[in-house]
Protein backbone atom coordinates (compact mmCIF):
# COMPACT_ATOMS: atom_id res chain seq x y z
CA UNK A 1 0.00 0.00 0.00
CA UNK A 2 1.58 3.16 -0.84
CA UNK A 3 0.89 6.61 1.37
CA UNK A 4 -1.61 8.06 -0.76
CA UNK A 5 -3.55 5.43 -0.21
CA UNK A 6 -4.47 4.21 -4.07
CA UNK A 7 -2.56 1.12 -5.76
CA UNK A 8 -0.82 1.74 -9.26
CA UNK A 9 -2.64 3.21 -11.90
CA UNK A 10 -3.56 6.85 -11.93
CA UNK A 11 -3.39 9.30 -9.58
CA UNK A 12 -6.80 10.33 -8.20
CA UNK A 13 -8.72 12.42 -10.41
CA UNK A 14 -7.28 10.96 -13.92
CA UNK A 15 -9.34 8.27 -15.81
CA UNK A 16 -7.55 5.09 -16.82
CA UNK A 17 -8.55 3.58 -20.24
CA UNK A 18 -7.54 0.34 -19.19
CA UNK A 19 -4.93 -1.59 -19.67
CA UNK A 20 -3.80 -5.06 -22.04
CA UNK A 21 -6.33 -5.72 -24.40
CA UNK A 22 -8.90 -4.03 -22.98
CA UNK A 23 -7.45 -0.65 -23.69
CA UNK A 24 -6.57 1.24 -27.62
CA UNK A 25 -3.98 -0.93 -29.49
CA UNK A 26 -1.33 1.62 -29.31
CA UNK A 27 -1.60 5.64 -29.65
CA UNK A 28 -2.79 5.08 -33.52
CA UNK A 29 -6.65 4.47 -34.69
CA UNK A 30 -6.84 1.13 -35.60
CA UNK A 31 -7.80 0.52 -39.20
CA UNK A 32 -10.88 -1.59 -39.78
CA UNK A 33 -12.22 -2.37 -43.27
CA UNK A 34 -15.56 -3.23 -44.48
CA UNK A 35 -17.40 -3.89 -47.16
CA UNK A 36 -20.84 -2.23 -47.63
CA UNK A 37 -21.77 -2.63 -51.16
CA UNK A 38 -19.39 -0.96 -53.81
CA UNK A 39 -18.15 1.58 -51.07
CA UNK A 40 -15.45 0.52 -48.64
CA UNK A 41 -15.65 2.60 -45.59
CA UNK A 42 -12.26 3.22 -42.90
CA UNK A 43 -14.29 3.47 -39.33
CA UNK A 44 -12.46 3.97 -36.07
CA UNK A 45 -13.09 1.76 -33.50
CA UNK A 46 -14.99 2.96 -30.24
CA UNK A 47 -13.44 2.62 -27.36
CA UNK A 48 -13.97 0.42 -24.96
CA UNK A 49 -15.89 1.89 -21.63
CA UNK A 50 -12.63 2.25 -18.38
CA UNK A 51 -12.45 -0.29 -16.59
CA UNK A 52 -13.87 0.47 -12.50
CA UNK A 53 -10.64 0.55 -11.16
CA UNK A 54 -9.81 -2.97 -9.05
CA UNK A 55 -10.83 -2.85 -5.51
CA UNK A 56 -9.22 -4.88 -3.14
CA UNK A 57 -9.50 -5.60 0.33
CA UNK A 58 -8.42 -2.86 2.58
CA UNK A 59 -5.28 -3.85 4.44
CA UNK A 60 -4.78 -3.45 8.10
CA UNK A 61 -4.15 -0.04 9.88
CA UNK A 62 -0.58 -0.06 10.38
CA UNK A 63 0.15 1.73 13.97
CA UNK A 64 3.24 3.36 14.57
CA UNK A 65 6.05 1.68 15.17
CA UNK A 66 8.40 3.09 18.79
CA UNK A 67 11.81 2.35 18.46
CA UNK A 68 15.07 4.04 19.75
CA UNK A 69 14.73 6.39 17.21
CA UNK A 70 11.95 6.27 15.49
CA UNK A 71 9.36 5.12 17.63
CA UNK A 72 6.05 6.34 18.51
CA UNK A 73 6.09 10.05 19.50
CA UNK A 74 4.50 11.96 22.20
CA UNK A 75 3.87 10.73 25.29
CA UNK A 76 2.65 7.36 24.30
CA UNK A 77 5.59 5.41 25.83
CA UNK A 78 5.23 7.20 29.30
CA UNK A 79 2.77 4.44 30.78
CA UNK A 80 4.59 1.26 29.52
CA UNK A 81 7.46 2.47 30.59
CA UNK A 82 6.24 2.99 34.37
CA UNK A 83 4.58 -0.24 34.15
CA UNK A 84 8.18 -1.54 33.34
CA UNK A 85 9.82 0.53 36.16
CA UNK A 86 7.39 -1.34 39.10
CA UNK A 87 8.92 -4.84 37.85
CA UNK A 88 12.38 -3.30 37.87
CA UNK A 89 11.64 -1.51 41.22
CA UNK A 90 10.11 -4.69 42.81
CA UNK A 91 13.21 -6.85 41.72
CA UNK A 92 15.74 -4.73 42.97
CA UNK A 93 14.11 -3.79 46.18
CA UNK A 94 14.06 -7.59 47.06
CA UNK A 95 18.32 -7.14 47.35
CA UNK A 96 18.48 -4.63 49.97
CA UNK A 97 15.35 -5.09 51.97
CA UNK A 98 16.43 -9.03 52.99
CA UNK A 99 19.49 -7.91 54.17
CA UNK A 100 17.87 -5.99 57.35
CA UNK A 101 16.21 -9.04 58.01
CA UNK A 102 18.95 -11.33 58.13
CA UNK A 103 19.83 -10.79 62.08
CA UNK A 104 16.24 -11.95 62.64
CA UNK A 105 16.09 -14.64 60.13
CA UNK A 106 19.06 -15.80 62.09
CA UNK A 107 17.28 -15.71 65.80
CA UNK A 108 14.10 -17.51 64.51
CA UNK A 109 15.85 -20.52 62.77
CA UNK A 110 18.65 -21.01 65.29
CA UNK A 111 21.28 -21.10 62.78
CA UNK A 112 24.66 -19.79 62.63
CA UNK A 113 26.19 -16.16 61.14
CA UNK A 114 28.07 -18.28 58.35
CA UNK A 115 24.65 -20.58 57.76
CA UNK A 116 22.27 -17.37 57.09
CA UNK A 117 24.43 -15.75 54.90
CA UNK A 118 23.52 -17.99 52.35
CA UNK A 119 20.28 -16.55 52.16
CA UNK A 120 21.74 -13.76 49.91
CA UNK A 121 24.99 -15.62 48.79
CA UNK A 122 22.56 -18.81 47.42
CA UNK A 123 20.56 -15.72 45.26
CA UNK A 124 23.65 -13.63 44.56
CA UNK A 125 25.11 -17.06 42.97
CA UNK A 126 21.91 -17.94 40.82
CA UNK A 127 21.30 -14.37 39.43
CA UNK A 128 24.96 -14.88 38.14
CA UNK A 129 23.64 -17.60 36.38
CA UNK A 130 20.39 -16.80 34.86
CA UNK A 131 21.12 -13.10 33.51
CA UNK A 132 22.70 -14.53 30.57
CA UNK A 133 20.04 -16.21 29.84
CA UNK A 134 17.63 -13.26 29.73
CA UNK A 135 18.79 -11.85 26.29
CA UNK A 136 18.17 -15.45 24.42
CA UNK A 137 15.03 -15.70 26.60
CA UNK A 138 13.56 -12.15 25.43
CA UNK A 139 13.94 -13.17 21.88
CA UNK A 140 12.32 -16.47 22.23
CA UNK A 141 9.82 -16.01 24.16
CA UNK A 142 8.81 -12.01 23.18
CA UNK A 143 9.65 -9.50 25.94
CA UNK A 144 6.34 -9.12 26.90
CA UNK A 145 5.50 -12.57 27.65
CA UNK A 146 8.86 -12.94 29.17
CA UNK A 147 8.40 -9.91 31.37
CA UNK A 148 4.78 -11.07 32.57
CA UNK A 149 5.94 -14.51 33.44
CA UNK A 150 9.17 -13.20 35.74
CA UNK A 151 6.33 -10.96 37.20
CA UNK A 152 4.29 -13.75 38.31
CA UNK A 153 6.98 -16.18 39.29
CA UNK A 154 8.91 -13.64 41.34
CA UNK A 155 5.77 -13.19 43.19
CA UNK A 156 4.93 -17.03 43.95
CA UNK A 157 8.70 -17.61 45.08
CA UNK A 158 8.19 -14.46 47.40
CA UNK A 159 4.82 -15.88 48.81
CA UNK A 160 6.89 -19.24 49.12
CA UNK A 161 10.07 -17.52 50.91
CA UNK A 162 7.92 -15.44 53.51
CA UNK A 163 6.68 -19.37 54.41
CA UNK A 164 9.87 -20.91 54.60
CA UNK A 165 9.75 -22.98 57.89
CA UNK A 166 13.79 -23.58 58.27
CA UNK A 167 17.10 -22.36 56.89
CA UNK A 168 17.29 -25.06 53.88
CA UNK A 169 13.82 -24.26 52.79
CA UNK A 170 14.74 -20.27 52.52
CA UNK A 171 17.46 -20.80 50.66
CA UNK A 172 15.71 -23.00 48.24
CA UNK A 173 13.19 -20.25 47.19
CA UNK A 174 15.79 -17.88 47.50
CA UNK A 175 17.34 -20.00 44.61
CA UNK A 176 14.06 -20.01 42.56
CA UNK A 177 13.34 -16.41 43.29
CA UNK A 178 16.45 -15.07 42.23
CA UNK A 179 15.59 -16.84 38.21
CA UNK A 180 12.86 -14.44 37.91
CA UNK A 181 14.63 -12.09 39.47
CA UNK A 182 17.62 -11.89 37.49
CA UNK A 183 15.66 -11.92 33.94
CA UNK A 184 13.52 -8.53 34.88
CA UNK A 185 16.02 -6.06 34.62
CA UNK A 186 17.24 -7.24 31.19
CA UNK A 187 13.85 -7.71 29.88
CA UNK A 188 12.93 -4.38 31.32
CA UNK A 189 15.79 -2.11 30.21
CA UNK A 190 15.73 -3.90 26.73
CA UNK A 191 11.96 -3.14 26.65
CA UNK A 192 12.61 0.46 27.14
CA UNK A 193 15.18 0.90 24.18
CA UNK A 194 12.21 -0.53 21.86
CA UNK A 195 9.40 1.26 22.78
CA UNK A 196 11.02 4.98 23.45
CA UNK A 197 12.39 6.66 20.49
CA UNK A 198 15.85 8.06 20.92
CA UNK A 199 15.69 11.94 21.08
CA UNK A 200 13.58 10.45 24.49
CA UNK A 201 15.63 8.14 25.69
CA UNK A 202 17.63 9.84 28.25
CA UNK A 203 14.25 11.03 30.10
CA UNK A 204 13.27 7.52 29.68
CA UNK A 205 16.42 6.36 31.53
CA UNK A 206 15.86 8.84 34.23
CA UNK A 207 12.35 7.42 35.13
CA UNK A 208 13.95 4.24 34.59
CA UNK A 209 16.70 4.79 37.33
CA UNK A 210 14.06 5.38 39.87
CA UNK A 211 14.38 1.21 39.59
CA UNK A 212 18.35 1.02 39.76
CA UNK A 213 19.41 3.32 42.52
CA UNK A 214 16.33 4.57 44.34
CA UNK A 215 14.59 1.01 45.58
CA UNK A 216 18.38 -0.26 47.07
CA UNK A 217 18.14 3.40 49.14
CA UNK A 218 14.46 2.93 50.36
CA UNK A 219 15.07 -0.90 51.22
CA UNK A 220 16.80 -0.83 54.59
CA UNK A 221 13.93 2.31 55.45
CA UNK A 222 11.24 0.05 54.67
CA UNK A 223 12.94 -3.38 55.59
CA UNK A 224 13.81 -1.69 59.05
CA UNK A 225 9.86 -0.66 59.94
CA UNK A 226 8.64 -4.09 58.58
CA UNK A 227 11.19 -6.12 61.06
CA UNK A 228 10.69 -4.14 63.96
CA UNK A 229 7.43 -3.08 64.06
CA UNK A 230 5.35 -5.90 61.89
CA UNK A 231 7.02 -8.69 61.18
CA UNK A 232 9.98 -9.95 58.85
CA UNK A 233 8.14 -12.13 56.65
CA UNK A 234 6.48 -9.07 55.01
CA UNK A 235 9.44 -8.48 53.58
CA UNK A 236 8.53 -11.37 50.63
CA UNK A 237 4.68 -10.98 51.26
CA UNK A 238 5.10 -7.31 50.34
CA UNK A 239 6.13 -8.25 46.65
CA UNK A 240 3.00 -10.48 46.45
CA UNK A 241 0.59 -7.61 45.79
CA UNK A 242 3.59 -5.46 43.66
CA UNK A 243 3.72 -8.43 41.59
CA UNK A 244 -0.32 -8.80 40.54
CA UNK A 245 -0.83 -5.52 40.04
CA UNK A 246 2.85 -5.30 37.62
CA UNK A 247 1.19 -8.05 35.95
CA UNK A 248 -2.64 -6.64 35.35
CA UNK A 249 -0.95 -3.65 34.07
CA UNK A 250 1.58 -4.74 31.62
CA UNK A 251 -0.98 -6.92 30.09
CA UNK A 252 -2.84 -4.38 29.19
CA UNK A 253 -0.74 -1.62 28.44
CA UNK A 254 2.60 -3.22 27.40
CA UNK A 255 3.02 -3.47 23.75
CA UNK A 256 3.62 -6.93 22.14
CA UNK A 257 6.83 -7.91 21.07
CA UNK A 258 6.84 -11.42 18.79
CA UNK A 259 9.24 -13.96 19.76
CA UNK A 260 11.85 -15.71 17.03
CA UNK A 261 11.60 -18.84 16.69
CA UNK A 262 13.94 -21.39 15.72
CA UNK A 263 17.16 -19.23 17.54
CA UNK A 264 19.23 -22.56 18.77
CA UNK A 265 20.20 -22.18 22.65
CA UNK A 266 23.73 -22.08 22.92
CA UNK A 267 24.46 -24.50 25.72
CA UNK A 268 28.51 -24.45 25.31
CA UNK A 269 28.55 -20.47 25.65
CA UNK A 270 25.90 -20.99 28.71
CA UNK A 271 28.15 -23.41 30.85
CA UNK A 272 31.21 -21.23 30.22
CA UNK A 273 30.04 -18.51 31.75
CA UNK A 274 27.24 -19.89 34.58
CA UNK A 275 30.04 -21.79 35.53
CA UNK A 276 32.93 -19.13 35.42
CA UNK A 277 30.12 -16.63 37.41
CA UNK A 278 28.95 -19.13 39.61
CA UNK A 279 32.91 -19.86 41.11
CA UNK A 280 34.11 -16.42 41.04
CA UNK A 281 31.07 -14.66 43.02
CA UNK A 282 31.61 -18.43 45.28
CA UNK A 283 35.49 -17.74 45.61
CA UNK A 284 34.49 -14.29 46.38
CA UNK A 285 31.92 -14.73 49.02
CA UNK A 286 33.67 -17.21 50.90
CA UNK A 287 37.43 -16.09 50.72
CA UNK A 288 37.41 -14.32 53.55
CA UNK A 289 36.46 -17.95 55.94
CA UNK A 290 38.25 -20.08 53.45
CA UNK A 291 40.98 -17.37 53.16
CA UNK A 292 42.41 -16.07 50.40
CA UNK A 293 45.01 -17.94 49.43
CA UNK A 294 43.30 -21.28 50.35
CA UNK A 295 43.41 -24.12 47.91
CA UNK A 296 39.64 -23.84 47.61
CA UNK A 297 39.36 -20.09 46.42
CA UNK A 298 42.49 -20.41 43.97
CA UNK A 299 40.74 -23.75 42.15
CA UNK A 300 37.31 -21.35 42.36
CA UNK A 301 39.30 -18.79 40.89
CA UNK A 302 41.13 -20.00 38.04
CA UNK A 303 38.08 -22.29 37.01
CA UNK A 304 36.34 -18.52 36.79
CA UNK A 305 39.30 -17.43 34.15
CA UNK A 306 39.34 -20.17 32.19
CA UNK A 307 35.47 -20.79 31.73
CA UNK A 308 35.08 -16.99 31.16
CA UNK A 309 38.16 -17.18 28.68
CA UNK A 310 36.45 -20.10 26.76
CA UNK A 311 33.11 -18.24 26.30
CA UNK A 312 34.46 -15.51 25.01
CA UNK A 313 36.27 -17.57 22.15
CA UNK A 314 33.21 -20.10 21.68
CA UNK A 315 30.81 -17.04 21.40
CA UNK A 316 33.07 -15.48 19.05
CA UNK A 317 32.95 -18.72 16.84
CA UNK A 318 29.46 -19.68 16.60
CA UNK A 319 26.49 -18.27 14.47
CA UNK A 320 24.18 -18.19 17.18
CA UNK A 321 25.60 -16.67 20.07
CA UNK A 322 24.30 -16.49 23.82
CA UNK A 323 25.30 -13.23 24.25
CA UNK A 324 27.18 -11.34 21.58
CA UNK A 325 30.95 -10.13 23.19
CA UNK A 326 31.33 -8.05 20.01
CA UNK A 327 29.80 -5.29 22.14
CA UNK A 328 33.15 -5.03 23.93
CA UNK A 329 34.49 -3.90 20.24
CA UNK A 330 33.02 -0.78 21.38
CA UNK A 331 34.65 1.30 23.43
CA UNK A 332 32.04 3.78 24.94
CA UNK A 333 30.34 0.42 25.57
CA UNK A 334 33.56 -0.66 27.51
CA UNK A 335 33.85 2.77 29.26
CA UNK A 336 30.22 2.60 30.26
CA UNK A 337 30.38 -0.37 32.16
CA UNK A 338 33.46 0.43 34.21
CA UNK A 339 31.80 3.65 34.95
CA UNK A 340 28.68 1.67 36.26
CA UNK A 341 30.82 -0.49 38.05
CA UNK A 342 32.71 1.60 40.30
CA UNK A 343 29.72 3.17 40.89
CA UNK A 344 27.45 -0.15 42.13
CA UNK A 345 30.64 -0.18 44.20
CA UNK A 346 30.53 2.86 46.18
CA UNK A 347 26.56 2.80 46.38
CA UNK A 348 26.02 -0.68 47.68
CA UNK A 349 29.41 0.45 50.25
CA UNK A 350 27.59 2.97 51.51
CA UNK A 351 24.24 1.15 51.87
CA UNK A 352 25.96 -1.38 53.72
CA UNK A 353 28.54 -0.19 56.27
CA UNK A 354 26.44 3.03 57.14
CA UNK A 355 23.45 1.29 58.56
CA UNK A 356 26.10 -1.35 59.89
CA UNK A 357 27.81 1.50 61.81
CA UNK A 358 25.06 3.43 63.18
CA UNK A 359 23.67 0.19 64.49
CA UNK A 360 26.85 -1.30 65.88
CA UNK A 361 28.55 2.15 66.67
CA UNK A 362 25.80 4.17 67.80
CA UNK A 363 23.08 1.76 69.11
CA UNK A 364 20.41 2.57 66.86
CA UNK A 365 17.71 0.64 65.80
CA UNK A 366 17.10 -0.97 62.41
CA UNK A 367 14.16 1.76 62.06
CA UNK A 368 16.38 4.60 62.38
CA UNK A 369 19.03 3.36 61.05
CA UNK A 370 16.90 3.43 57.39
CA UNK A 371 15.92 6.85 58.16
CA UNK A 372 19.01 8.09 58.10
CA UNK A 373 19.54 6.53 54.98
CA UNK A 374 16.83 7.47 53.43
CA UNK A 375 17.30 11.11 52.42
CA UNK A 376 19.83 10.01 50.10
CA UNK A 377 17.35 8.02 48.18
CA UNK A 378 15.25 10.69 47.98
CA UNK A 379 17.62 13.33 46.36
CA UNK A 380 18.25 10.30 43.78
CA UNK A 381 14.54 10.37 43.42
CA UNK A 382 14.79 13.94 42.22
CA UNK A 383 17.95 14.03 40.27
CA UNK A 384 17.56 10.95 37.96
CA UNK A 385 14.52 12.66 35.85
CA UNK A 386 16.69 15.62 35.85
CA UNK A 387 19.42 13.67 34.69
CA UNK A 388 17.78 12.37 31.61
CA UNK A 389 16.42 15.45 30.41
CA UNK A 390 20.22 17.27 30.37
CA UNK A 391 21.40 13.80 28.74
CA UNK A 392 18.72 14.49 25.98
CA UNK A 393 19.93 18.04 25.51
CA UNK A 394 24.20 17.71 25.82
CA UNK A 395 24.92 13.78 25.98
CA UNK A 396 26.55 11.91 29.29
CA UNK A 397 30.03 13.70 29.29
CA UNK A 398 29.03 17.04 31.62
CA UNK A 399 26.50 14.89 33.73
CA UNK A 400 29.32 12.09 34.32
CA UNK A 401 32.08 14.24 35.24
CA UNK A 402 30.00 16.50 38.08
CA UNK A 403 28.12 13.74 38.75
CA UNK A 404 31.06 11.70 39.04
CA UNK A 405 32.88 14.70 40.98
CA UNK A 406 30.44 15.43 43.52
CA UNK A 407 30.24 11.54 44.61
CA UNK A 408 33.90 11.43 45.03
CA UNK A 409 33.44 14.23 47.47
CA UNK A 410 30.80 12.65 49.19
CA UNK A 411 32.72 9.34 49.88
CA UNK A 412 35.57 11.40 50.66
CA UNK A 413 33.73 13.28 53.41
CA UNK A 414 32.17 9.78 55.11
CA UNK A 415 35.91 9.37 55.37
CA UNK A 416 35.10 11.03 58.51
CA UNK A 417 32.72 8.09 60.11
CA UNK A 418 33.64 8.27 63.70
CA UNK A 419 31.70 7.67 67.18
CA UNK A 420 30.78 10.90 68.22
CA UNK A 421 28.89 12.43 64.19
CA UNK A 422 25.52 13.88 64.29
CA UNK A 423 23.04 12.43 62.27
CA UNK A 424 22.50 15.77 59.99
CA UNK A 425 26.58 15.47 59.76
CA UNK A 426 26.17 12.12 58.02
CA UNK A 427 22.86 13.08 56.32
CA UNK A 428 24.71 15.95 54.29
CA UNK A 429 27.40 13.89 53.34
CA UNK A 430 25.39 11.45 52.02
CA UNK A 431 23.12 13.65 50.11
CA UNK A 432 26.05 15.22 48.44
CA UNK A 433 27.27 11.67 47.53
CA UNK A 434 23.38 10.65 46.33
CA UNK A 435 22.88 14.06 44.33
CA UNK A 436 26.36 12.89 41.83
CA UNK A 437 25.46 9.77 41.85
CA UNK A 438 22.01 10.64 40.44
CA UNK A 439 23.57 13.10 38.11
CA UNK A 440 25.97 10.63 36.69
CA UNK A 441 24.52 6.94 36.66
CA UNK A 442 21.70 6.96 33.91
CA UNK A 443 23.41 9.61 31.17
CA UNK A 444 26.58 7.10 31.87
CA UNK A 445 24.55 4.04 31.10
CA UNK A 446 22.67 5.42 28.38
CA UNK A 447 25.93 6.60 26.21
CA UNK A 448 26.70 3.35 26.66
CA UNK A 449 24.18 1.35 25.39
CA UNK A 450 22.53 4.10 22.85
CA UNK A 451 26.17 3.52 21.11
CA UNK A 452 25.63 -0.23 20.51
CA UNK A 453 24.27 -0.85 16.71
CA UNK A 454 19.74 -1.81 17.23
CA UNK A 455 20.97 -5.12 16.76
CA UNK A 456 23.63 -5.62 20.18
CA UNK A 457 20.86 -3.57 22.32
CA UNK A 458 19.22 -6.93 24.38
CA UNK A 459 23.55 -7.83 24.65
CA UNK A 460 24.53 -5.09 25.63
CA UNK A 461 20.95 -4.91 28.39
CA UNK A 462 22.16 -8.36 29.88
CA UNK A 463 26.04 -7.25 29.92
CA UNK A 464 25.22 -4.15 31.48
CA UNK A 465 23.26 -5.73 34.15
CA UNK A 466 25.58 -8.62 34.71
CA UNK A 467 28.38 -6.03 35.59
CA UNK A 468 26.02 -4.31 38.13
CA UNK A 469 25.25 -7.24 39.96
CA UNK A 470 28.63 -8.92 39.81
CA UNK A 471 30.92 -5.89 40.74
CA UNK A 472 28.88 -5.19 43.21
CA UNK A 473 29.15 -8.33 44.82
CA UNK A 474 32.76 -8.48 44.29
CA UNK A 475 33.70 -5.34 45.34
CA UNK A 476 31.35 -5.78 48.40
CA UNK A 477 33.04 -8.66 49.19
CA UNK A 478 36.71 -7.40 48.82
CA UNK A 479 35.83 -4.18 51.02
CA UNK A 480 34.45 -6.41 53.32
CA UNK A 481 37.96 -8.24 53.64
CA UNK A 482 39.72 -5.38 53.63
CA UNK A 483 37.69 -4.02 56.50
CA UNK A 484 38.11 -7.58 58.84
CA UNK A 485 42.39 -7.36 58.02
CA UNK A 486 42.37 -3.67 58.94
CA UNK A 487 40.20 -3.91 62.41
CA UNK A 488 42.19 -6.83 63.16
CA UNK A 489 45.45 -4.95 62.85
CA UNK A 490 43.86 -1.81 64.44
CA UNK A 491 43.05 -3.79 67.65
CA UNK A 492 46.28 -5.53 67.90
CA UNK A 493 48.12 -2.32 68.15
CA UNK A 494 45.78 -1.05 70.50
CA UNK A 495 46.25 -3.71 72.81
CA UNK A 496 49.42 -3.00 73.39
CA UNK A 497 48.33 -0.13 75.90
CA UNK A 498 46.46 -3.37 77.92
CA UNK A 499 49.84 -5.18 78.60
CA UNK A 500 51.27 -2.17 80.24
CA UNK A 501 52.32 -1.90 84.24
CA UNK A 502 53.82 0.08 86.31
CA UNK A 503 54.53 3.67 85.14
CA UNK A 504 53.81 2.48 81.79
CA UNK A 505 50.26 2.16 82.58
CA UNK A 506 47.43 4.37 80.99
CA UNK A 507 46.04 6.11 84.51
CA UNK A 508 42.50 5.32 82.85
CA UNK A 509 43.19 1.95 82.53
CA UNK A 510 44.77 1.77 85.48
CA UNK A 511 41.73 3.27 87.55
CA UNK A 512 39.40 0.07 85.38
CA UNK A 513 41.64 -2.40 86.57
CA UNK A 514 40.90 -2.12 90.28
CA UNK A 515 37.23 -3.59 89.26
CA UNK A 516 39.17 -6.51 88.29
CA UNK A 517 39.49 -7.83 84.56
CA UNK A 518 35.34 -7.18 84.04
CA UNK A 519 36.41 -3.06 84.50
CA UNK A 520 37.76 -3.33 81.01
CA UNK A 521 35.01 -4.01 79.57
CA UNK A 522 33.51 -0.77 78.76
CA UNK A 523 36.84 0.19 77.45
CA UNK A 524 37.27 -2.23 75.21
CA UNK A 525 33.88 -2.02 73.75
CA UNK A 526 34.78 1.47 72.98
CA UNK A 527 38.18 0.21 71.18
CA UNK A 528 36.07 -2.08 69.03
CA UNK A 529 33.98 1.11 67.86
CA UNK A 530 36.81 2.76 67.72
CA UNK A 531 38.40 0.71 65.45
CA UNK A 532 35.64 -0.25 63.62
CA UNK A 533 34.95 3.11 62.66
CA UNK A 534 38.57 3.72 61.52
CA UNK A 535 38.45 0.35 59.33
CA UNK A 536 35.14 1.77 57.76
CA UNK A 537 36.74 5.55 57.27
CA UNK A 538 39.16 3.80 54.99
CA UNK A 539 37.04 1.75 52.72
CA UNK A 540 34.96 4.96 52.05
CA UNK A 541 38.61 6.28 51.64
CA UNK A 542 39.31 3.40 48.92
CA UNK A 543 36.12 3.89 47.12
CA UNK A 544 36.50 7.56 46.99
CA UNK A 545 39.74 7.44 45.29
CA UNK A 546 38.11 4.89 42.82
CA UNK A 547 35.43 7.39 42.34
CA UNK A 548 37.63 10.21 41.52
CA UNK A 549 39.51 7.82 38.74
CA UNK A 550 36.25 7.20 37.13
CA UNK A 551 36.32 11.46 36.76
CA UNK A 552 38.90 11.08 34.12
CA UNK A 553 37.14 8.16 32.47
CA UNK A 554 33.87 10.36 32.06
CA UNK A 555 36.25 12.84 30.16
CA UNK A 556 35.92 10.67 27.15
CA UNK A 557 32.28 9.68 27.18
CA UNK A 558 30.56 11.51 24.06
CA UNK A 559 29.20 15.18 24.59
CA UNK A 560 26.66 16.53 21.94
CA UNK A 561 22.91 15.29 21.72
CA UNK A 562 22.34 12.17 20.84
CA UNK A 563 21.70 11.55 16.90
CA UNK A 564 18.80 9.30 15.98
CA UNK A 565 18.66 5.85 14.15
CA UNK A 566 15.51 3.51 12.60
CA UNK A 567 14.49 1.13 14.96
CA UNK A 568 12.85 -1.79 14.85
CA UNK A 569 8.79 -2.16 14.35
CA UNK A 570 6.96 -3.20 17.36
CA UNK A 571 3.12 -4.51 17.33
CA UNK A 572 1.05 -2.33 19.65
CA UNK A 573 -2.21 -3.77 20.88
Amino acid sequence: MTRSGYSGGSPPGVTSAGTGTDGLAGTAATLRSRTDGEVGTLSLPRPNPPSPPERRPPGPVLKPSPGPAGGARGKSWVVPLSVVVIGMFMSTLDTSIVNVAIPTMQKQFGVSTDSIQWVSTAYTLCLGVVVPTSAWLGERIGLKRLYLISLVLFSVFSALAGMAGDLNSMIFYRILQAIPGGVIPVTCLTILYKIVPKDKIGAAMGLYGLGIIVAPGVGPTLGGYLVEYVDWRLIFYINVPIGIIGSILALAVLPRFPGVAGRPFDMPGFACIATGLFALLLAFSEGQDWGWTGYRVLILLALAVNSLALFVVIELQTKQPLLNVRVFLHWPFVNSLILISIISVGLFAVLFYVPNFLQEGQNLTPMNAGWTVLPQALVMMVMMPLAGRIFDWIGPRWPAIIGMSLSAGGTLLLTGVNIDMTRPELIVWMMIRAAGIGLAMMPIMTGGLSSLPLGLTSAGSAFNTLFQRVSSALGLALLTALSTAQQAQFMADRSTALQASGADINPQIGAMLQNGQAGLIPYWQQLQIEVEAQAYSNIFLVAGILTLAGVVLAIFLRHGKPVGSGGEPVEIG
